[in-house]
């Protein structure tokens, strides 16, 4: 994302009391009879939380930073591993290692059924922005695609893998607007990428900054989060987008007319996920907001500068929570959709 939560951040101490806030009586069957939300250890944790359950090991990429020789304009990002220990928090600052990649200015990830990560890299003034692959064994990392008909990708924000094999990501022009990228030469569009032929697609093209993004349990519907109302560091512009919408998924190659299903308020949305139950969970200034599936708010984890989240754990009822300066998790009674990364095995 964007912008940075630290001061949102200080606004919570650890283990606060109140941190599940309910709306709706709904929202009692995602917390279960015995909810909590635990620190499990202190990281520059920003973005693209991936649960591998093969390794019970949680991967993220960190907070941009200033390179080695202070340039901003290149600026480092890590992807992270924690290895995790169940549901046994806090966790050992020893427990975090760096994968060894040539991943510049990683955003958001998704994993793949081989256990490999698909990774937005947003490119630096001088470097493509693209979709990568990288191998968590090795740290190798191979380009899967980096522009349409010529013109380069802006700085793709966030992906997501379909069951057929194709992948789905955002590419707003964030990069341009933080200097380190040059002028776009594409939209701010939702793409389809097809492995299979190497083709890639528009499938949206009128949001204003399109981030975040996530299937339904069955696939038939996906949901975009639109940050507009974040256009420089730290800025919220109520007048922009800070909403999530809906579009139904055509042939698993199109999407239909896209809706409002929802707006988030304070802030914007950032990362967004979709449980087993077709609730949908969005990231916002005060923590991460959770949906019925008909759009009502009917709950939210009180964690203010949550960036993005994931399901993992064993049962799937762990909601990994990347905050800039920590990762959380909240244990639910609701469960992600699907078996966890690294259960299934299929070709890259």
């Amino acid at each position: 994302m964007v912008v940075t939560r630290d001061e949102q951040a200080q606004r919570l101490d650890p283990g606060p009391p109140g941190a599940f806030i309910t709306h709706d009586p709904r929202f009692e069957a995602v917390l279960g009879d015995s909810p909590g939300l635990h620190r499990v250890l202190d990281t520059d944790a920003h973005e693209g939380p991936v649960y591998v359950a093969a390794e019970d090991a949680l991967y993220f990429t960190t907070l941009p930073r200033p390179d080695a020789h202070g340039a901003l304009d290149f600026p480092a990002v890590s992807i992270k591993r924690v290895a995790l220990d169940g549901e046994r928090f806090p966790l050992e600052p020893d427990r975090v290692s760096v994968l060894q990649t040539g991943v510049r200015t990683a955003n958001g990830m998704a994993g793949d059924d081989s256990g490999g990560l698909v990774v937005c890299q947003q490119g630096t003034p001088s470097e493509r922005a693209a979709l990568i692959r990288v191998e968590t064994a090795s740290g190798a990392a191979e380009t899967l695609v980096d522009g349409l008909r010529g013109a380069p990708l802006n700085s793709p924000n966030d992906v997501v893998l379909r069951s057929d094999g194709t992948i789905w990501f955002t590419d707003p022009s964030y990069g341009h607007l933080q200097g380190f990228r040059p002028p776009p030469q594409l939209g701010d569009y939702v793409y389809r990428w097809n492995p299979a032929s190497d083709r890639l697609t528009v499938v949206a093209d009128d949001f204003d900054k399109p981030n975040g993004l996530a299937f339904s349990a069955d696939e038939q519907t996906l949901y975009v989060t639109d940050s507009g109302a974040n256009q420089a560091p730290g800025s919220f512009d109520a007048t922009r987008p800070h909403h999530i919408r809906a579009f139904d998924v055509l042939d698993g190659r199109r999407l239909g007319p896209g809706r409002l299903f929802a707006v988030t308020l304070p802030g914007f949305p950032d990362g967004i996920k979709v449980d087993s139950e077709e609730r949908v969970y969005a990231s916002c200034f005060d923590g991460v907001q959770v949906f019925a599936p008909d759009g009502e708010l009917i709950g939210e984890i009180a964690l203010p500068g949550a960036v993005n989240f994931t399901f993992g754990g064993r049962h799937r009822n762990i909601l990994f929570i990347t905050r800039d300066t920590a990762v959380w998790a909240a244990i639910l009674q609701a469960t992600g959709p699907g078996l966890p990364v690294g259960t299934q095995v299929r070709g890259a």
